[in-house]
């Protein structure tokens, strides 16, 4: 057999490219198709609990979008939210999956530029505060944690926290387009239809 395979495991896979060819079948008609399952359901549904967040105050990021040059921000600050709720439920149930996932996309790369060009700072503290944090006064006004994140001023802090923003942007980012790509899978709504985008 020479056939090939797409990205979702539709199409027959050649069991000579297996060291273990009879679990050919075991990946074609189960782990392939529930693995993909899986992650559109922990993708979309980690989107979708975003914007169910987001619903509970819609017009919570009107300021935000606008400083990103997005107006008007009683638009688009609800328009997030039903995004990621609605989308996101799409991506679970696989239907509408590409354009629901495209959306995000678009959504999500919009936040990890935002994360890349607005890093968190240097410091929380000044050379001053830093100082402060040395002395025994300080002790009573802040914890142990807080006495070991603050001693560089916040610096540890706020590059982990910087790079955690990155990286999980990124990481959601890519998901999202995933889906876009691909689509919803074998066992998705999409797959049932005569059509899908």
């Amino acid at each position: 057999m020479s056939d090939t395979t797409d990205f979702r495991g539709t199409a027959n896979r050649t069991d000579d490219r297996l060291f273990l060819p009879f679990l050919s079948n075991f990946y074609e008609r189960f782990a392939k198709p529930f693995a993909w399952v899986a992650l559109r359901v922990a993708v979309g549904g980690v989107l979708a609990y975003e914007g169910w967040r987001k619903m509970g105050n819609p017009m919570a990021m009107s300021g935000f979008v606008e400083s990103l040059n997005f107006y008007p921000g009683w638009f688009w600050s609800p328009l997030l939210g039903l995004v990621n709720l609605v989308g996101g439920l799409f991506i679970v149930f696989g239907f509408l999956t590409r354009p629901a996932a495209l959306a995000n996309t678009f959504m999500l790369a919009i936040t990890l530029w935002y994360h890349y060009v607005n890093p968190y700072g240097p410091t929380f503290l000044t050379p001053e505060g830093i100082a402060f944090m040395q002395t025994p006064e300080a002790a009573q006004y802040f914890t142990a944690d807080a006495m070991r994140r603050l001693g560089d001023g916040g610096a540890n802090f706020l590059n982990q926290v910087q790079g955690k923003a990155i990286f999980a942007s990124l990481f959601w980012t890519g998901a999202a387009g995933l889906f876009a790509a691909f689509g919803g899978g074998a066992l998705s709504i999409d797959n049932r239809m005569k059509k899908e985008f």
